[in-house]
């Protein structure tokens, strides 16, 4: 068992926790705002200057997972609010491209049409040759917009094409070898 969630989180000078009555915590800092829902077992402690514990009301056995899960959110949202957080994608291919239209995202992935994507509030993409930047405060969105932009063309274990990850390794297969026939 992991006992991440014994340990509080420090609190950057300019981010600011705050509690609210509807079981809602605001975490506020430099680049934004983000707003987590927590869960009626759990509370957040503020007695330590600078540190935030996430403290556990009730001992249940289900439960008590989603206690790690809670914390590494909070974290999240600490570490986002003061830095963004951000995807890189490459976009492999002959005629592949990419280009923004306002809050659109338009690419060209060999299709018949041109895909584009409606780029969510909160998000920043920019565009460089090749490469695509997803960034934005909240990671789980960044990630989210990250996979449904790869998922328009997965990158082929063939030839290598598609999007994929700046960091991700595709294994190229070897095709099919064609018999010859003698004689």
């Amino acid at each position: 068992m992991s006992r991440i969630t014994k340990k509080p989180i420090q609190i950057p000078q300019n981010v600011e926790i705050t509690a609210e009555a509807d079981n809602l915590t605001t975490v506020k800092g430099p680049l934004g705002e983000l707003q987590l829902a927590v869960p009626l077992f759990l509370k957040l402690d503020q007695e330590k200057k600078g540190y935030v514990s996430v403290l556990y009301r009730e001992q249940t056995g289900s439960l008590y997972a989603l206690w790690g899960t809670y914390h590494r959110l909070l974290t999240n949202a600490i570490l986002g609010v003061t830095k963004k957080f951000e995807k890189k994608l490459e976009i492999n291919g002959v005629g592949y491209k990419a280009a923004l239209k306002g809050r659109d995202l338009e690419l060209w992935l060999g299709f018949s049409h041109t895909v584009i994507y409606k780029i969510p509030e909160g998000i920043e993409v920019q565009v460089e040759k090749n490469i695509l930047t997803i960034s934005g405060i909240d990671k789980q969105k960044v990630g989210q917009t990250a996979a449904e932009v790869r998922r328009f063309k997965r990158p082929d274990p063939y030839k290598k094409k598609g999007i994929k990850y700046i960091d991700e390794i595709v294994k190229q297969k070897v095709g099919k070898k064609v018999k010859s026939s003698s004689g």
